[in-house]
């Protein structure tokens, strides 16, 4: 197989990734969820570990500077290696959300496997202490941390870069979807 023939079918995954299950209904409903939890003077956390964190980063970002709506993540190094240090890498992020989450904040989990045991921990979490869950996974479609979320958007791919890159696509259209526009200025009206 020639490379232009590889890049063809590589595509091809990401368009099935995409487009082969219509998530739109339940991207509208993220957005309305994001919309209302900030309508309730509550925030949004986005978490992930690895490209997911990467992912994190930026999407909490964007939908905060661009759509308004209050999103906070957990990649500081200082909290991670402190609260892995101090509490074990598998809970540092359940204690983050201790001190930083509240009663009625969305908690947006990201794990390509859904089988992440500090993604599993914070989605516990959440769901006892009366946050909205929303996952995005991929690999295996009975993984355990989708099983666990109110909302759950996963990708029929056991590829991290399809998995991942769909997940980053799908949060960014959420962003413009607030935005109401997929073309729009970076620097802030004045």
């Amino acid at each position: 197989m020639d490379d232009k023939q590889w890049l063809s079918d590589y595509f091809e995954l990401y368009r099935e990734s995409l487009f082969g299950v219509d998530v739109r209904p339940q991207l509208v409903e993220l957005t309305r969820i994001l919309k209302e939890t900030h309508a309730r003077g509550k925030k949004t956390i986005i978490a992930g570990n690895g490209g997911s964190a990467s992912i994190s980063s930026h999407c909490a970002v964007d939908i905060t500077k661009n759509a308004g709506v209050r999103c906070v993540n957990f990649n500081e190094a200082d909290l991670i290696t402190c609260f892995a240090n101090d509490y074990g890498y598998e809970l540092w992020l359940e204690k983050a959300m201790e001190f930083y989450a509240d009663e009625g904040d969305v908690a947006v989990l990201i794990s390509s496997s859904g089988k992440s045991p500090n993604m599993l921990r914070a989605g516990q979490f959440a769901l006892d202490h009366d946050m909205k869950l929303v996952t995005f996974t991929g690999m295996e479609p009975d993984n355990p941390l989708r099983q666990m979320g109110h909302l759950n958007l996963w990708v029929d791919s056991r590829a991290y870069n399809i998995v991942e890159m769909t997940h980053h696509i799908w949060l960014l259209a959420v962003c413009d979807l607030i935005i109401g526009s997929a073309e729009y200025s970076s620097l802030p009206s004045r």
